[in-house]
C-alpha cells in the first residue's frame, strides 16, 4: 500500500533547503498511499537542531498579536498580548501533578496567520488578514516545491496545539478558494494517529502515526479529503522528548536561513511544553494567481470572532476555556 513518491529534487537547490532548516531534497524519504493520489508523507527532512525553531515560533512569536488565537474569545485584549512572558516561568517550574493550574499557552488551542479563518462562517475574507511570517512562508515554498508546485504562495494558516487529552474531528479543508494548491501539514513534538478518509464522510479511513518532523501535503484528489486526529500518543522512543529534538542547532548557520538561534532559556521552556503536547502547523494558499475574493463576502470585522475551538475537541467534547481561570 505504500510507495516511495518522487519528489522534484531539481527544484529547491540544496542551498534553499539549508536556509529553510531541511536537508537537501535528495535525501528526503518520501511516499504515497496507494488509493490516496496526491497525498505525500515526508519523514523528518528537518536539519539536526532546526525543528526547535519553529517549535519556538509557534509558542513565542506566532502567538502574538495581530494574529488571532482562541484565548481571545475569553480574556482582554491586553491580557493575550504576550501569552510566553506570561507563561514561562510556570511551565519551566512546572512538575508532573496534573493539580497544579495550567499556564496560558496551555490553554492554546489555535492560531491563525495570514487570512484568518472564520470558524464560525468557514470562510476567509479579505479585511480579515494580517502579515504571514515570512520564515514560515519560505519553508512553505520550499516543501511545496519539492512536491511539484512551484509558486505556492502561503497565504493562511492554522497552527494547532495538542494536549495528550485532545483530539481534532473529522473534516475536510475545503474554505480556500483555490483547491489546486496542496495543503501542508508539519507535526512537531509527541506523536498522533492521523486518519486518512475518502470524499465521503462514511468511508473507512487509513490510520497512520505522525511523528515529530513529519510533513504531510494533501494535492489533488487528496486535497479535499476527510481526515482527523483522534489521539495523541507519547513518542515511541519511550523518552519525554523525541531524539530528533535532543539536538541544537549549529553554531553557524547558512546565509541568508531564516533558522534563527534561539536561547538554551528558551529552549527549556519549549521542552517543557512539549513533554505532553504536540504542535502541528497547516499552511494553505487561500487564493490562486490573480483570483479576488468573491463581493459578497468581503463583510466587516464585526462578527469574525471564531467560534470557542472550532473543531478542537479534547476527550471527545468541544473545550471550553474560562478567561482566568483553570
Amino acid at each position: 500500500q505504500v510507495f516511495r513518491s518522487h519528489l522534484s529534487i531539481s527544484s529547491v537547490s540544496d542551498q534553499d533547503a539549508s536556509r529553510a532548516g531541511l536537508q537537501p531534497v535528495s535525501r528526503w524519504k518520501a511516499y504515497g498511499l496507494n488509493g490516496y493520489p496526491g497525498f505525500i508523507f515526508i519523514r523528518n527532512p528537518f536539519l539536526p537542531g532546526c525543528q526547535r525553531h519553529w517549535v519556538k515560533q509557534c509558542l513565542k512569536l506566532y502567538t502574538q498579536k495581530p494574529n488571532v488565537c482562541n484565548l481571545d474569545l475569553h480574556m482582554a485584549p491586553e491580557k493575550t498580548i504576550d501569552l510566553w512572558g506570561q507563561s514561562k516561568e510556570q511551565l519551566r517550574r512546572k512538575g508532573s501533578s496534573k493539580c497544579e493550574p495550567r499556564s496560558l499557552l496551555e490553554k492554546l488551542r489555535w492560531v491563525t496567520l495570514g487570512y484568518h479563518y472564520n470558524w464560525d462562517t468557514k470562510k476567509y475574507t479579505p479585511n480579515h488578514h494580517t502579515p504571514f511570517p515570512s520564515d514560515l512562508a519560505f519553508l512553505s515554498e520550499q516543501v511545496a516545491a519539492a512536491c511539484g508546485f512551484q509558486g505556492f504562495q502561503a497565504q493562511a494558516g492554522i497552527l494547532n496545539y495538542y494536549h495528550f487529552d485532545s483530539s481534532l474531528g473529522i473534516h475536510v479543508d475545503e474554505s480556500e478558494l483555490d483547491h489546486s494548491r496542496p495543503l501542508l501539514s508539519f507535526s512537531f513534538g509527541q506523536s498522533s494517529i492521523f486518519l486518512l478518509g475518502g470524499l465521503k464522510r462514511e468511508e473507512a479511513p487509513t490510520a497512520m502515526f505522525m511523528h515529530s518532523g513529519d510533513i504531510m501535503v494533501m494535492s489533488g484528489f487528496s486535497r479535499l479529503l476527510h481526515h482527523a486526529v483522534p489521539r495523541v500518543l507519547p513518542n515511541p522512543e519511550g523518552t519525554a522528548l523525541p531524539s530528533c529534538l535532543d539536538q541544537a542547532l549549529p553554531s553557524e548557520l547558512p546565509a541568508g536561513s531564516v533558522i534563527e538561534q534561539s536561547s538554551e532559556e528558551d529552549w527549556q521552556v519549549c521542552a517543557k511544553y512539549l513533554q505532553s503536547s504536540r504542535i502541528n502547523m497547516t499552511i494553505r494558499q487561500v487564493l490562486a494567481e490573480g483570483q479576488n475574493f468573491p463581493e459578497e463576502s468581503g463583510t466587516d470585522l464585526k462578527g469574525q470572532a471564531p467560534s470557542e475551538d472550532g473543531y478542537h475537541q479534547e476527550n471527545g467534547r468541544a473545550k471550553r476555556h474560562k478567561a482566568n481561570t483553570d
